[in-house]
């Protein structure tokens, strides 16, 4: 199928699916690199509270609150 065809059957809403191989399928500039951040006791103490109080992991807040921060310097 040619690009052009598949974009039209988008378009038009259908499921488009069964054409793509999403075993290859990756997602733009979403490729990690892990670093190291050293952070005062109190600023973990404090992350792991509010981690807590909304139930996810201390790396979720913090990545949350760096994007949040970066798309309002953007």
């Amino acid at each position: 199928m040619k690009a052009k065809e598949l974009d039209n059957k988008f378009d038009a809403g259908e499921d488009v699916s069964e054409h793509l191989d999403l075993a290859k399928a990756r997602r733009p500039q979403q490729d990690q690199k892990r670093v190291n951040v050293d952070f005062p006791l109190w600023m973990i103490q404090q992350l792991d509270k509010e981690a807590k109080r909304l139930g996810v992991p201390r790396q979720s807040i913090i990545k949350v609150w760096v994007a949040e921060r970066l798309q309002k310097a953007a």
